[in-house]
């Protein structure tokens, strides 16, 4: 990924000296006033734009497929991980169940009641 990253810049500053040069010989119109330097950057991004696409098409390619399997590698490392835990805390919970015998269920939850009506700004309630 840093090597697609350095080429896309180099290829930016590579447009920004031919477009400069070409500024500065007069061929490319100059920027109005002071907005010289600002008009050769966005000239720049805008033409280096398609150009990477063109030229840099395999390095981006190899840069998504080695993101791919790094991205598959964690994804597989994740799920063996919640694999383990979660074989632990059945461990765990059955260990818990043989100590306690009376007990066979975990308490229950309780929840918050669920509130329907909302107060009104102006003072009136209103469902919501």
């Amino acid at each position: 990924m840093f090597r697609y990253t350095a080429l896309r810049f180099g290829l930016i500053v590579a447009c920004f000296g031919v477009i400069w040069g070409l500024v500065w010989l007069r061929i490319l119109p100059a920027g109005v006033g002071g907005s010289n330097y600002l008009w050769i950057g966005l000239l720049s991004l805008v033409i280096s734009a398609p150009l990477s696409w063109v030229l840099l098409r395999g390095v981006r390619e190899e840069a998504a497929r080695k993101m791919s399997e790094r991205v598959e590698r964690t994804r597989l490392n994740l799920s063996a991980n919640f694999a383990a835990n979660a074989s632990q805390e059945d461990e765990a919970d059955d260990a818990a169940r043989e100590e306690a015998p009376g007990r066979t269920e975990a308490p229950a939850r309780t929840e918050a009641p669920v509130r329907t009506e909302a107060p009104a700004r102006d003072g009136e309630p209103h469902t919501a």
